[in-house]
């Protein structure tokens, strides 16, 4: 079963590994997963556009990321279409990948140094960066969990589901407490 390459893992074989070099590209990602939360997300038929700027460091590559794509949702009001502009943007360092036969017990050297649990150390796989975490990150901290179509949105009445925008201003509903609804049909006996 042969397993696919992810769209987001990009070779870096055209940025000479020297430290000051740096290269200029542009993706269009049109095959990828529904990036965002159930209300409102990048569908997976929308393409994600990335401007991408490659610069070679002494530790590796340093990825520099503009993102433009549509998040398409539902408003948490009142359930209409809501379309986003994403524009966001990201900077990750790819640490290059250490070749065991040059490797050196320095004692003090950053490539020792104990990281802990909160340092997110990216590394490249031979000449490929996958960009996915970084464009997911970008993406999906900056949605809005409650994407409304309007700020000013009224909603829906709770009662009949109708928009309150469509409804008229005197628009209400009678309130029956259905614990005294086995007494509606009662009379008293003095009717």
């Amino acid at each position: 079963m042969a397993t696919s390459i992810s769209p987001f893992k990009f070779n870096t074989h055209d940025v000479p590994r020297r430290a000051g070099e740096m290269r200029e590209f542009f993706l269009e990602i049109d095959d990828h997963e529904p990036l965002g939360f159930d209300v409102i997300s990048i569908p997976d038929y929308e393409p994600i556009d990335i401007e991408l700027r490659l610069e070679s460091v002494a530790e590796g590559i340093l990825a520099t990321g503009r993102i433009q794509a549509e998040a398409i949702g539902e408003c948490t009001r009142c359930l209409d279409p809501v379309e986003i502009s994403i524009d966001e943007s990201f900077q990750d360092l790819f640490l290059y990948e250490e070749d065991p036969r040059q490797k050196r017990s320095k004692k003090g050297s950053p490539a020792n140094e104990e990281l802990d649990d909160s340092d997110e150390v990216k590394t490249m796989e031979g000449e490929f960066i996958d960009l996915e975490p970084s464009v997911r990150d970008a993406i999906i901290l900056n949605l809005p969990l409650n994407p409304l179509c309007d700020p000013d949105c009224p909603g829906l009445c709770p009662t009949c589901g109708v928009k309150w925008s469509e409804l008229p201003d005197d628009h209400a509903h009678e309130v029956t407490d259905i614990r005294w609804s086995g007494l509606e049909g009662w009379k008293s006996p003095r009717n």
